[in-house]
């Protein structure tokens, strides 16, 4: 199991409802400039917040250790880690659990933790609005034109045919001016009632900025019973209305570009010499309102004598071949020289590790997100490139997956 907080105190004076509670929450954490991260699991309906006690304690330089003797926190990694997106590990010195809105698991002999008791024991009508989120202080990256878009498919697909990479993810960013009275609180509400199935989150920390999300992939995780499993999760086509997800024909293209990213997993596998694991798919999943292709991967670690499986996989998994392509290294290569923006944190990583309620590792890779600016978002979306790709039919599942996170700025 994970390492217990030293103790779950009740919350101090009257108990407001689970929207204020999250609200307090949040307002003292960015009024002491200190990393906060809120998620939903999917297919659960409640929401869970942590707090660090300081931003230093946040920093590190290394994937979290999928273990159970591993500190409990929320992991919030980027693209590329670098000094100006640097990789988070946010510790869990103070956690709540809507499920027990009540309960506040913390040192109460911290100085932070003390503070927080006194502050949310004060009667609140004052809470600033619009809250104080991290801002990060990179300036906003260059959002591409259709027709540069279009040139960097162009490119991928020469460099494909080329034999320069096997497969690439191009992606570009997109800017949209908040709505006027921009919630972030209820905005992160509205996508966990939108996408009942989706990992959502939104996480505020200095030198990070702020990050709200709703993702459909899930990179590592070790539940209850101490199963692993990652996934393969490539393809996009979107939900037509009223059809099922089993009626869905899948064009060559994405069902090779699918394919290719199960075969890495498997090679994963393989480096680290595991032959045990069980392989489901592939088949169409739905998310939001589009449609992938999903092949499902589990080991049962209590069958095999590899107790850093997951720890390892990581290592060996981040950036997926989903998100950056293969051979990995030719492919982040070519997006380096090629893609003309920083990725900041989408398509990096982020979940709780060790959850105190229970031990369980969760981490998603941070797809259909956007991060928050002053007067706007900025959003994300990628393709994944074959030698079969149209440059104009990858611009628009761009927008597709635009609209995903996008529906909560209209």
């Amino acid at each position: 199991m994970s390492q217990p907080l030293p103790r779950i105190v009740p919350w101090p004076g009257p108990v407001p409802e689970l929207p204020e509670q999250q609200r307090q929450l949040f307002a003292f954490a960015l009024e002491q400039q200190l990393p906060v991260a809120a998620w939903r699991l999917p297919g659960t309906e409640h929401a869970q917040v942590c707090i660090s006690r300081s931003a230093d304690a946040a920093l590190t330089g290394l994937p979290p250790a999928l273990t159970p003797e591993a500190p409990a926190g929320f992991a919030f990694f980027p693209f590329r880690d670098s000094d100006h997106n640097p990789a988070l590990f946010l510790p869990a010195d103070i956690y709540w659990n809507a499920e027990l809105p009540n309960q506040l698991h913390l040192d109460s002999t911290d100085n932070r933790a003390s503070q927080l008791l006194a502050f949310v024991a004060t009667e609140h009508a004052a809470v600033p609005q619009p809250l104080p989120w991290h801002q990060s202080a990179q300036p906003a990256p260059h959002t591409a034109t259709p027709e540069e878009y279009h040139h960097l498919v162009e490119t991928g697909v020469a460099a494909i045919r080329s034999g320069q990479v096997v497969k690439v993810v191009s992606s570009r960013a997109a800017r949209r001016p908040l709505p006027a009275g921009f919630d972030v609180l209820r905005a992160f509400r509205d996508l966990c009632a939108r996408y009942p199935r989706a990992f959502v989150s939104l996480v505020s920390a200095p030198g990070a900025g702020t990050w709200l999300g709703a993702s459909p992939e899930v990179l590592a995780e070790i539940d209850e019973q101490g199963i692993f499993r990652t996934m393969a999760l490539a393809g996009t086509q979107a939900l037509a209305p009223g059809a099922l997800p089993h009626h869905a024909i899948w064009r060559q293209k994405e069902i090779e570009e699918q394919a290719l990213v199960a075969r890495y997993i498997v090679s994963c596998f393989k480096q680290l010499r595991l032959r045990e694991y069980e392989e489901t798919g592939p088949r169409t999943v739905v998310a939001g309102q589009l449609l992938h292709l999903r092949t499902d991967f589990a080991v049962h670690l209590r069958q095999v004598p590899f107790p850093t499986l997951g720890t390892d996989m990581l290592r060996l998994l981040h950036p997926t071949s989903a998100v950056g392509g293969m051979p990995k290294q030719a492919a982040l290569t070519f997006l380096q020289e090629h893609e003309g923006y920083d990725r900041a944190y989408y398509s990096g990583f982020l979940g709780p590790v060790n959850l105190p309620s229970s031990g369980v590792s969760r981490l998603f890779v941070n797809l259909r997100c956007l991060q928050l600016r002053s007067h706007e978002a900025v959003l994300y979306a990628g393709t994944g490139l074959t030698v079969d790709s149209d440059p104009e039919r990858e611009w628009q599942e761009t927008e597709m997956k635009l609209s995903t996170i996008g529906a909560i700025l209209r």
